[in-house]
């Protein structure tokens, strides 16, 4: 009986590496590859979505070769079925002409993009080679390759690949590789024709993430506006209406100035506005100016208002 004991226990502890090993390597049920040529940045963008097989036990540690020319990948990252993603921690190790990522898969969708600055570019002829590394066995592999804007002459291979244009105006050639097991490469041939050195994104035309309606979030309607409109018109009368009678009580009249004119002695100052009458002297007849009291040449004091 302990014999028996032992033996079972050593049985169980070859069983376990062998588990944990099976659980190290694990696969996907789909990869689509994108490769995006000269879309936003004068190089091929390179886009995977994997789905993680079934049977993989989360959280799953993976392994994913890029090319080490890309540098730092332009995403890592775990997504959620409503396709929304979020960033993953990794760890970025050169091993030769690859560059091994390491992170955690939390979800059964990942996200991996990087930048291939493996693009060539001579006048208008355009050559690119991809190639899938075979880190991991995929049940479904796809490959899509979108054509760019101005771009003639699409040549992708190997295999036949099927043309089709998408909802966003753009052509893309696709291919279904099929099965694809562990350490098994799959390459890619783009090559086409382009004038111009202008980005695809460059020519997409803004469009709403939604149809937009009535109800669209921070959308509001004429009718719905106007009582608000009306009522800040309102407001602001009210008010500038105040302002007026605040400051036009604080104002006071202001008395008239009057013009003094000097014109030799005896001479007072004349009130503006009043009418103009014509003064002689009674003396000599000589006609007085306006303000005087004597007369100016006989020196006779002037019979004024009277």
């Amino acid at each position: 009986m302990y014999r028996m004991l032992i033996l079972l226990t050593l049985l169980l502890a070859c069983l376990i590496p062998i588990s944990s090993s099976a659980q190290a390597q694990p696969s996907f049920a789909s990869l689509t590859v994108d490769l995006w040529p000269e879309f936003d940045k004068p190089t091929m963008l390179v886009m995977y979505q994997f789905t993680l097989s079934p049977q993989v036990r989360l959280p799953a540690e993976i392994h994913l070769r890029i090319p080490a020319s890309a540098g730092v990948p332009n995403a890592v990252a775990n997504c959620q079925p409503d396709g929304s993603c979020f960033n993953s921690p990794y760890e970025q190790q050169r091993a030769g002409e690859w560059t091994e990522l390491s992170f955690q898969a939390t979800s059964p969708d990942l996200r991996v993009e990087y930048y291939d600055p493996a693009l060539s570019i001579e006048g208008s002829k355009r050559h690119y080679e991809y190639t899938w590394p075979g880190d991991y066995t995929v049940e479904n592999f796809n490959i899509r390759v979108q054509q760019p804007a101005g771009a003639e002459s699409m040549f992708v291979k190997p295999g036949t690949f099927s043309a089709s244009t998408a909802d966003d105006g753009f052509t893309y050639h696709s291919l279904d590789v099929g099965h694809v097991p562990t350490g098994q490469t799959v390459e890619v041939l783009v090559e086409y024709d382009k004038a111009s050195d202008e980005l695809s994104n460059s020519n997409m035309p803004v469009q709403p993430s939604e149809p937009l309606s009535a109800e669209t979030a921070g959308r509001t309607s004429f009718t719905s506006a106007l009582p608000i409109a009306l009522g800040l018109v309102g407001l602001a009368l009210i008010v500038g209406g105040g302002v007026w009678y605040w400051r036009s009580g604080r104002q006071k009249p202001q008395p008239a100035r009057s013009r003094r004119t000097r014109r030799g002695a005896g001479s007072a100052p004349a009130t503006d506005g009043a009418p103009e009458v014509n003064v002689y002297c009674h003396q000599c007849g000589k006609r007085a100016s306006p303000g005087d009291r004597f007369c100016r040449t006989c020196g006779t004091q002037l019979r004024i208002g009277g």
